[in-house]
């Protein structure tokens, strides 16, 4: 049910796990940060989870913290939360941007659907391939390949770093919407994906290092009732995680995907998620590393 080891991973008995934060935005045109996305970096081999707008170049950004493999041609394995189009839009860009320097087929895994969008996606830039497989250029017979593996809950991937788990969350009416815990040597994460509240949170969690959980300030949703019925539906108010955080205990709750309200800023809703919540949190921002 999961992958077989990947040839280029290492050992992570004395590797250190970084999450690093590549984008938290929302499917708002915010320029100053990018869509959803965010990596595990252990071994020396990073593993990405969504690929919202902007996440290539934010992966390269990331080179500058000194994390060297989110180099965008040494990004091998990627998992999708959902296809939800700001979970997604960043995907062509990760196949194509840096595939003729890939030494290995991408490797990605996600909801049913994912082996349809990405055939589509290969199928529309099909003579961009030809023309860079065929030009001045040699080449690269493993170029823009893409192996989709399309999971159901439980084990998904394996290898000498990290053990990946898939969950199913509740995100309105998406017949699959996916979290995701990494288990590595040192650390357990657990990543929300998009979700309304939801008992799966709590029991992958259960005293894991880091959540990483969207959320949204309950002010945001006091405009309409239809405003009201979508969030509620889709997503997960700051009170209502802080109720789930209690429950799971992690060691440290990490909000992205922040949706704020109409002059609500960043600490604000920080403030909002402590007022509730006892624990350890934090608000991330593009770029950070934990």
């Amino acid at each position: 049910p999961f992958a077989a080891q990947t040839s280029n991973s290492t050992p992570s008995s004395a590797a250190k796990t970084q999450l690093v934060i590549l984008g938290t935005g929302t499917p708002k045109a915010d320029p100053d940060t990018s869509g959803p996305s965010v990596a595990v970096v252990v071994g020396g081999s990073a593993y990405l989870i969504d690929c919202g707008p902007g996440v290539v170049r934010r992966a390269a950004a990331a080179q500058r913290k000194g994390i060297s493999a989110l180099l965008p041609s040494k990004i091998q394995v990627a998992f999708i939360t959902h296809l939800h189009s700001d979970h997604t839009v960043g995907y062509p860009d990760l196949i194509f941007t840096a595939g003729s320097q890939r030494k290995r087929p991408l490797e990605v895994y996600g909801p049913k659907g994912l082996q349809r969008m990405t055939s589509y996606i290969q199928q529309a830039w099909s003579e961009d391939v030809y023309i860079r497989s065929h030009g001045p250029n040699e080449p690269n017979p493993i170029a823009y390949k893409v192996n989709v593996h399309e999971i159901k809950p439980g084990v998904v991937y394996k290898d000498d770093n990290v053990t990946v788990s898939a969950f199913l969350v509740a995100h309105g009416n998406w017949a699959q919407a996916f979290g995701y815990k990494f288990e590595t040597a040192d650390r357990t994460i657990v990543i929300s994906g998009d979700t309304s509240p939801t008992d799966a949170i709590v029991k992958a969690c259960n005293h894991c290092d880091i959540l990483l959980h969207e959320a949204y300030g309950e002010s945001r949703v006091s405009h309409s009732a239809k405003s009201n019925d979508y969030f509620r539906t889709f997503h997960t108010s700051v009170v209502e995680l802080a109720k789930e955080a209690t429950e799971a205990k992690p060691g440290l709750l990490i909000l992205y995907h922040q949706m704020y309200s109409d002059g609500q800023s960043y600490d604000q809703l920080l403030d909002e998620a402590r007022q509730h919540y006892q624990g350890k949190v934090v608000s991330a921002r593009d770029l950070d590393v934990y």
